[in-house]
C-alpha cells in the first residue's frame, strides 16, 4: 500500500511539473510584455528596467525558469505583477472560496443526479424515463457560461430573487452570524446551480445506466426470486453493487468542478481561483497565472487520486490488485 501511494505521489508530482513547465514556456511565447505597467507609455523607461530587474525578467529564459522552479520547490511563488503582493497570500484567500462553490455544486450534482438516475432506472421504458433522458441530455449539452448567464438573466434580472454576483452583500459585515450564513447561501445559489445542474444531468444518465446493468445481473435476479420487495432490490442490491463506479465518478467530478469553475466565477464575480486566474491572464500576471494553474492541476490530480482510493475501498478486488 505504501509503495503504491509513493508511486502515485511521484507520478502526480511529475505531472504537475510537466504542466507548469509547459505553461511557463507557452506564456513566454505570447507577444508583448508581462504586466500592464511594462507596456504603459506613461511609465519611464528607467522605471521599467528597474521593475524587470526586480522581477527577474531581465535574465535569460532558462535562467528565469530555473530561478522560478527553484522557488516553487521551496514554496515561494513570487509576487503578483498586478496586485503587488505575494502570490501565496492571494491564493490562500481565493482557494477556500472556490472549494466552497465546488463543494456546493458537488452536493447538488450527486444528490440530484443520484435521485433522478435511480428514479429513471426504476421506471425504465416509461414516459417519465424518456422525458428524464431528453431533459438530462439537453441540460448536459448547454455551455456552462451560457447557462450561468441565463440563470443570471432570469433569476437576478427578470425575477430578482437572487443577487447578480459577488459572494456577500455590501453591508454583510454588520450582520449576525446566522444572517451572514443565509446571505452567503443566497449568493451561492445561482453559481452552484450553474455548475451543479448540468453535472447532475450527466450523473443521472450514468446512474441510470449503472443501475440497469446491475438489475440484470444474476444475484439481483436471485434476490427477486427470494421474494424481496422491488424497493429493497433496487436500493440494497443493485445500487449498492454500483457504488464503486459511482465513487469514482464522484472523485472525478470533484476534480472537474474544482478546475472548471473559471467561467462561472467570472460570470458571477465570485472571488475564487477561477476569477483570480482569469484576471491574471488578462493582466498578463505571470507569477499569479502560473500559481493558479499549479493549484488547478493539483486539484485535478487530488480528485483523480480520491476517485481511485474510493473505488479501491469499495471494491476488494481492486485492493488486492
Amino acid at each position: 500500500m505504501i509503495r503504491a501511494l509513493v508511486t502515485r505521489l511521484t507520478a502526480a508530482l511529475l505531472a504537475c511539473w510537466i504542466v507548469l513547465t509547459a505553461v511557463f514556456f507557452l506564456l513566454r511565447l505570447l507577444p508583448g510584455e508581462p504586466g500592464a505597467v511594462f507596456e504603459d507609455p506613461r511609465v519611464p523607461q528607467e522605471h521599467r528596467a528597474r521593475l524587470r530587474a526586480v522581477y527577474g525578467l531581465d535574465r535569460t529564459l532558462p535562467e528565469q525558469y530555473l530561478r522560478w522552479i527553484g522557488g516553487v520547490a521551496r514554496g515561494e511563488w513570487g509576487y503578483s505583477l498586478s496586485q503587488h503582493r505575494p502570490v501565496g497570500q492571494i491564493l490562500r484567500e481565493s482557494a477556500p472560496k472556490t472549494l466552497l462553490l465546488s463543494s456546493a455544486a458537488l452536493v447538488l450534482e450527486l444528490g440530484l443526479g443520484l435521485a433522478l438516475g435511480v428514479a429513471a432506472a426504476s421506471r425504465a421504458g416509461t414516459f417519465a424515463d424518456r422525458a428524464m433522458r431528453v431533459l438530462s441530455i439537453t441540460l448536459w449539452s448547454l455551455p456552462t457560461f451560457w447557462f450561468g448567464l441565463m440563470l443570471l438573466a432570469a433569476f437576478a434580472v427578470a425575477w430578482p430573487l437572487f443577487p447578480p454576483g459577488a459572494m456577500r452583500s455590501v453591508d454583510a459585515d454588520g450582520f449576525g452570524l446566522g444572517r451572514r450564513a443565509v446571505d452567503l447561501l443566497w449568493h451561492l445559489a445561482l453559481p452552484a446551480a450553474a455548475i451543479g445542474l448540468p453535472a447532475a444531468a450527466a450523473t443521472a444518465r450514468f446512474v441510470r445506466s449503472t443501475v440497469l446493468e446491475r438489475l440484470a445481473e444474476p444475484f439481483v435476479q436471485s434476490a427477486r426470486a427470494r421474494g424481496l420487495s422491488p424497493h429493497r432490490v433496487l436500493w440494497s442490491h443493485a445500487l449498492r453493487a454500483g457504488l464503486s463506479p459511482l465513487a469514482q465518478l464522484a472523485g472525478l467530478s470533484l476534480a472537474a468542478l474544482l478546475s472548471g469553475t473559471i467561467a462561472v466565477e467570472v460570470v458571477f464575480a465570485w472571488p475564487g481561483i477561477g476569477r483570480t486566474t482569469f484576471d491574471a491572464l488578462v493582466a498578463r500576471d505571470y507569477p499569479l497565472l502560473l500559481a493558479g494553474t499549479a493549484l488547478s492541476a493539483a486539484f485535478v490530480l487530488a480528485g483523480s487520486f480520491l476517485a481511485e482510493a474510493l473505488q479501491a475501498w469499495l471494491d476488494p478486488r481492486l485492493r488486492d490488485a
